[in-house]
């Protein structure tokens, strides 16, 4: 099982110390969000929250993760670092590939690029960006971006993106694990096509059992029912037996922890954060 950490909208202070703590207790991974802008109202509920509410956001500071994730290389050893989703179809996919591949070598490929769509269209309005073809371009992304890490010239052409022949250096020796993050069955079959696992969060354990089954049905249909598959989890856990539970049950290989509310405004010191990264280490991950 890998453990990861997640943490956002935090002091920004916090960050390298609890990677460093993280590292140093066992997490394979620490996870982070991804938001570049707030909007004053929008159209949409918040997808995370049960009453759709996306107050605690304001004012809440988000790092950009390619930034914050190369500063935390540099202060750990081992620790791989997630986005946990990167809003995909609102950035350009030149730009996405360039600033992964160059976070997977400068990190000694310690990236995992979570991706998923974005909930909201005042981030594609302000990104200039197309919110009615977000979902045809996210599958087109998804293999522009591994096909530009290749080291080799690529060129990609369609309705969406005109690529002519290029090539990226450096890119690392693979490209990094990716994982798709959302709440839909085209999200499912989007991952199951293209990417290398899912990352589930906010569903109940029942709920997840369910969707990890139609994630697997849907890598049958696509021929990948052999390739590995990374099943990521966020959702509490009380203990050793709750979590081996979703290893040997559901087929979760990565569990994500956290030892607060993500969805309210944080209250904790760096240090009760670190006591509490070091207690997890000593009391589930050593003698998991």
């Amino acid at each position: 099982m890998r453990f990861a950490l997640s943490e956002a909208m935090c002091d920004i202070s916090h960050y390298l110390p609890l990677a460093k703590a993280a590292d140093e207790a066992g997490f394979s991974v620490f996870s982070t969000g991804d938001s570049i802008l707030y909007p004053e109202t929008t159209s949409e509920k918040y997808p995370y929250t049960e009453s759709g509410d996306r107050s605690f956001l304001d004012d809440a500071p988000f790092i950009d993760p390619f930034q914050l994730f190369a500063a935390m290389s540099v202060v750990t050893e081992k620790l791989e670092f997630q986005t946990g989703v990167l809003k995909t179809p609102i950035r350009d996919p030149v730009l996405i590939a360039k600033m992964v591949s160059s976070l997977a070598v400068f990190t000694n490929e310690r990236f995992v690029l979570g991706v998923g769509l974005d909930p909201w269209p005042e981030d594609f309005h302000a990104c200039n960006a197309d919110w009615p073809s977000r979902a045809a371009r996210m599958e087109e992304i998804l293999q522009i971006i591994p096909g530009l890490m290749t080291g080799e010239y690529f060129e990609w052409h369609s309705e969406y993106y005109d690529i002519p022949r290029i090539k990226m250096c450096p890119v690392p020796s693979k490209p990094p694990t990716m994982i798709y993050g959302g709440h839909s069955k085209p999200a499912y079959k989007r991952a199951a096509k293209f990417t290398d696992g899912f990352l589930f969060i906010g569903v109940t354990e029942e709920q997840l059992a369910e969707r990890v089954a139609l994630l697997k049905q849907y890598r049958i249909e696509c021929g990948r029912e052999n390739d590995p598959l990374l099943i990521a989890a966020g959702m509490p856990v009380s203990g050793i037996d709750d979590i081996r539970r979703l290893e040997e049950e559901i087929g979760v290989n990565e569990i994500h922890v956290c030892y607060r509310n993500p969805y309210m405004k944080d209250t904790m010191t760096v240090q009760e954060k670190v006591d509490w990264v070091n207690r997890f280490g000593d009391e589930v991950i050593a003698r998991y």
